[in-house]
């Protein structure tokens, strides 16, 4: 039972780990590029599996597609995927200069932070609820039921708290200049 309710909370975690990956911190980082589709053929392909993204230099990312007849694709696709990056195809690769976060835009950048936050421990304290209901069904002894009701809550108070030190991580990155 505890087994799965901490394997729930695992991957709420996860999920705001990877929603977190795509706020930029003023640093080129590959997973900026993780959500875009580039149409190959027809077929709606992750950006990923078409081409290399490297780091170059700390504000730059470059995308070497496996096939250069797809530059033109790609490039469209990095553009409709308004990451505020204006990709320049050389024939060869593209190259993405990251701008520089202003103060504002880094504050912006925390709240949402903050935002992803409160929603990934909204996402545990459902999985909390799920279990403690799901105890409360079984029909346990009144002591055999307050402790796997304590063991929830102990679950809930270590990934609340894992949760924070992620948020707090991210923030010191975004405000770092």
């Amino acid at each position: 039972m505890n087994a799965n309710v901490e394997e729930k909370m695992q991957k709420a975690i996860a999920n705001f780990e990877n929603r977190l990956l795509n706020i930029r911190a003023g640093r080129a980082n590959p997973a900026m590029l993780n959500g875009i589709t580039v149409s190959y053929y027809g077929v709606p392909t992750p950006l990923k599996q078409l081409a290399n993204i490297t780091v170059p230099e700390a504000t730059e990312l470059m995308v070497k597609p496996f096939d250069k007849s797809i530059l033109k694709e790609i490039e469209k696709a990095i553009n409709e995927a308004n990451l505020g990056i204006n990709p320049t195809n050389n024939g060869e690769v593209i190259i993405l200069k990251v701008p520089e976060l202003t103060e504002e835009t880094r504050k912006d950048y925390v709240k949402q932070a903050k935002t992803m936050a409160e929603e990934a421990k909204v996402a545990l304290r459902n999985i909390r609820q799920d279990a403690n209901n799901e105890i409360k069904k079984q029909e346990y002894p009144l002591d055999e039921e307050k402790n796997y009701l304590e063991d929830v809550q102990e679950l809930i108070n270590k990934y609340n708290k894992i949760v924070d030190e992620k948020c707090s991580i991210k923030e010191k990155e975004l405000m770092q200049i």
